[in-house]
């Protein structure tokens, strides 16, 4: 795997667990509106907005570098609109990156023994 490919995976997994948080908190906040005088609604789907923006910004980078077929980029963008969809894409896009590391490893280690 290469850098650019590598960055584009850590900046979109440093983005969805954040994102799947304030997506949680916003829906508590939306409950909390209709239930109480509480109304953080403003101040958490501005912050919401702002990392889902991010999140697909990423998502983009991350499908162009990474070269994703259509089906795995629309699971990963599935699964920023679904409220635990965040963590699902953090662990399944860290388990991705391991496995382009660890067969990037065992070319260069194919390479050197074949020289």
């Amino acid at each position: 795997m290469d850098i650019k490919t590598a960055s584009a995976l850590h900046r979109l997994r440093l983005v969805s667990g954040p994102e799947a948080v304030s997506f949680i908190l916003l829906l508590i906040c939306s409950v909390l509106k209709r239930t109480t005088d509480f109304n953080a609604v403003p101040v958490m789907g501005a912050i919401h907005g702002l990392l889902f923006v991010l999140y697909a910004l990423f998502w983009l980078d991350a499908w162009n570098k990474a070269k994703w077929p259509l089906k795995t980029a629309a699971l990963y963008f599935v699964l920023s609109v679904l409220p635990f969809g965040g963590f699902v894409a953090d662990r399944r896009l860290k388990r991705e990156a391991d496995d382009m590391v660890a067969a990037s490893r065992a070319d260069r280690k194919g390479v050197v023994d074949a020289a």
